[in-house]
């Protein structure tokens, strides 16, 4: 299906923020509920049948620097499945550091906005290793851990950063982000059409349904978050789904 992944994957998210895993709604400071240890998440979703794992330092993308590093390194240890990393990733050495230190691929957000030659940078160095995540409240990309809006269409920065060698877009609607309200698709169907990297879709998941919604915009995975950690549905029932991909 793509470089990435070999057909529709749900990707179990593991935020962390003060050494625990939570969950945000819609990014925000304050909203967070918190569900436990970091490395047993990350054990509990392997186990359950995960085949990669979305880390999220949520510290780091607030801050600007990573705050949880000794769970990244546990959970690297932990278990034996690719793991993407993102949040406070803002330099060359940052994200050389972690691909060298065994997280499959990186995320860069606001750092990719901000210097967009980081990306090609970076891709050159470490070839499909380098995912650009784009964030999107009110149609339009918003940075700083979604507290900043840039003023651009999603679909636009998509196409510039695959151009930039990116090879994949992590695209979050903001709007839905942690609501368990369900998807809104079209944006992210459209960021989908404009670009020949995968997109993995995140925000919103709430259903089953919500998981075959957005499969069919094309996205190549989906990031959950609460609905798993809330038992809205088994990790098992959401594979089924792709399975029958």
């Amino acid at each position: 299906m793509s470089a990435l992944f070999e057909s529709f994957e749900v990707i179990p998210a593991v935020d962390m923020q003060d050494g625990d895993v939570v969950q945000l709604v819609q990014g925000e400071r304050g909203t967070e509920t918190q569900y436990g240890d970091p490395v047993t998440a990350a054990k509990r979703w392997v186990e359950a049948g995960a085949e990669t794992l979305h880390l999220i330092d949520l510290d780091g993308a607030f801050e600007g620097e990573r705050m949880n590093a000794s769970a990244v390194d546990a959970i690297i240890d932990a278990v034996d499945v690719p793991i993407q990393l993102g949040g406070g990733i803002r330099t060359v050495d940052d994200a050389a550091s972690l691909l060298d230190r065994g997280v499959d691929r990186v995320i860069l957000g606001t750092a990719a906005i901000e210097n967009p030659d980081l990306v090609a940078e970076l891709a050159e160095l470490y070839p499909n290793r380098i995912i650009v995540s784009l964030d999107a409240a009110d149609g339009e990309v918003v940075v700083s851990g979604w507290t900043e809006s840039t003023g651009v269409d999603p679909a636009v920065a998509a196409t510039r950063f695959a151009d930039y060698g990116a090879c994949g877009i992590l695209f979050t609607d903001v709007d839905v982000e942690g609501k368990l309200e369900g998807v809104q698709s079209t944006v992210t169907a459209r960021v989908v059409d404009a670009v020949d990297i995968p997109v993995i879709a995140s925000g919103g998941v709430a259903s089953l349904d919500d998981i075959q919604t957005l499969q069919t915009t094309g996205a190549a995975a989906t990031v959950v978050g609460t609905a798993l950690y809330e038992d809205k549905f088994t990790l098992a029932d959401a594979m089924k789904i792709c399975e029958s991909d």
